[in-house]
């Protein structure tokens, strides 16, 4: 159809390539305290400082250039603690690359927007591809000037990428920001600046396979102890050999405890990070490590058990189970979540609603889970969407990467395989061809139920619509038959419908015996008569 765009085909997210868990550190002394504060002030110094020389060659950075960084922080510190050091200045200079190319992409979009609005009458009605014209004068003269505003700040975030240059703040911006506000959040500056200082500590280090424990910086033995391997200067702090100092708070991780235990015991790389929650008081280890690259299953035989269509709103998941052929099968179901407060409230309540699906996933025996590959990067600036701001706060608010980067990763673990498809008119055809259909007197099917056959049907590569257009001669099955819920390969799918002897086809073969007499008309016309014809012979007359 004209005026659509390509949709991309539907492919099998890739599973996680890395896992990271946490825990606390318990029961820890004074001593331990005060020798962890003193490792993560002076690392964290140095990492300042190597930042602060990374940001500066800018794209002349190379090989060199590291190896001088590295040598000039050994003897403050030590080779690995240098190398881990450098290595999260270069991972952090080149977020804070990714970060500003994605700034001046929508920097860029939104002064091309304003200036097709504004070169449009006002009161214009726009189209399906392409805004109109602004309401009033008053609303297309304050467009014009913050149009002067953005094309200011587009030519600088140009110039800034062209040279290389990066903002980075170590601690985060945010908080940097909060210092400005501390009567608003109800923070004392002692306060903040206890959180600043934690923010910008640096105790982690990456791993090493076949060394002891997999990490000689930070190493935790599958017994739970925990040693640091102390820098140059704080070596007077030991209280082990090898300038290596022992907490006394020993570790369990919870989750994927037996994981970490196998990759302990087998001395493979294990990075460690400590941090301080400076709101609870309390410390705590995160331990990450990469995982081999696992062959993804064929699309085909992810889809060979059916599949279940998500629909992703903000405050639920719509799913429905599909069948091989592309058929609704149950009831639909809904997976609630509330995206309202702190981030660690929000992600609860995403895993929440994504274990439940799981479970439901696993207890029906489907191993594919079909959802929108959505992406509102180019789609909440207000440039785009104007006056509607409860809208882009409602797609702002939606987390479609985490969720379905959670959803990869926890899939992972029950074998279940996540396809993502276009979410190209998902809702607008599901609805059209699947809500109406599917409502009951006891079902309210709703547009997102809907939505999320449409999800399933893609994955599957069955076209949205439940049946194709009528024969157009007429509307019996002279043309073959008309539904497609079939699998193309099915036999006689397309064949017309069989002939099946009986009352309801009135179709009887022909030597099957009346079992009753025929009955008498009413008419009578139609009446037998019981009088018999003769034909006589012409009379013969002269």
């Amino acid at each position: 159809m004209s005026g659509l765009r390509g949709l991309v085909a539907p492919f099998v997210v890739p599973g996680p390539s890395g896992m990271a868990v946490r825990t606390r550190l318990k029961q820890l002394t004074t001593t331990d305290v005060e020798v962890l504060r003193q490792v993560g002030a002076h690392l964290g110094a140095l990492a300042s400082r190597d930042l602060k020389a990374r940001c500066r060659d800018g794209l002349g950075h190379d090989a060199v250039a590291w190896a001088g960084r590295k040598r000039e922080l050994t003897p403050l510190s030590s080779a690995r603690w240098a190398g881990a050091i450098t290595k999260a200045s270069n991972d952090q200079w080149a977020l804070a690359r990714r970060s500003a190319h994605a700034h001046l992409q929508s920097l860029d979009a939104g002064v091309r927007t304003l200036r097709h609005r504004l070169s449009l009458p006002i009161g214009e009605n726009g189209s399906k591809h392409a805004s109109g014209g602004y309401r009033s004068r008053r609303e297309w003269h304050a467009k014009a000037r913050r149009l002067h505003v953005l094309e200011d700040r587009l030519a600088r975030a140009r110039a800034e990428w062209a040279a290389g240059r990066v903002h980075v703040v170590r601690g985060g911006k945010r908080l940097a920001r909060l210092r400005h506000q501390l009567p608003d959040v109800g923070l004392t500056e002692a306060g903040w600046r206890e959180r600043w200082e934690a923010a910008r500590w640096f105790v982690q280090a990456d791993g090493e396979s076949g060394k002891r424990f997999g990490n000689e910086t930070i190493r935790i033995s599958p017994g739970g102890e925990v040693s640091l391997r102390l820098p140059g200067p704080l070596a007077h702090l030991a209280n082990a050999a090898h300038g290596r100092y022992v907490l006394t708070a020993r570790i369990r991780f919870a989750h994927r405890g037996q994981e970490w235990a196998d990759r302990v015991a087998a001395n493979r790389a294990v990075a460690y990070r400590i941090h301080h929650d400076t709101m609870r008081g309390r410390w705590y280890v995160t331990a990450s490590w990469q995982k081999p690259v696992t062959h993804t299953v064929p699309l085909a035989a992810a889809l060979a058990e059916g599949v279940i269509g998500v629909d992703m709103n903000a405050d639920h998941l719509a799913a429905w189970r599909l069948d091989l052929h592309g058929n609704p099968v149950g009831h639909p179901r809904r997976f609630a979540y509330d995206l309202i407060g702190s981030a660690d409230h929000r992600d609860a309540q995403v895993r929440r609603a994504l274990t439940q699906l799981l479970h439901w996933a696993t207890s029906h025996g489907v191993k594919a889970i079909a959802v929108e590959d959505l992406d509102f990067t180019a789609e909440k600036t207000r440039e785009k969407h104007g006056h509607r701001k409860q809208f882009r706060q409602l797609i702002s608010g939606m987390p479609t990467s985490r969720l379905r980067t959670r959803l990869a990763s926890m899939a992972d673990r029950t074998g279940i395989t996540v396809i993502a498809v276009d979410p190209a008119y998902t809702s607008r055809w599901g609805a059209q061809h699947w809500q109406k259909p599917l409502t009951t007197s006891t079902r309210r099917t709703t547009r997102h139920d809907a939505a999320s056959i449409a999800v399933g049907r893609r994955a599957q590569g069955f076209p949205i619509r439940r049946r194709t257009a009528p024969p157009r001669t007429h509307q019996s099955d002279g043309r073959g038959h008309r539904t497609i819920q079939a699998d193309r390969k099915a036999l006689g799918r397309e064949g017309p419908r069989p002939r099946i002897p009986g009352p309801r086809t009135r179709s009887v073969p022909p030597d099957t015996a009346r079992t009753r007499a025929t009955r008498t008309p009413n008419t009578v016309r139609g009446a037998r008569s019981e009088q018999g014809w003769v034909q006589d012979s012409l009379l013969l007359t002269e």
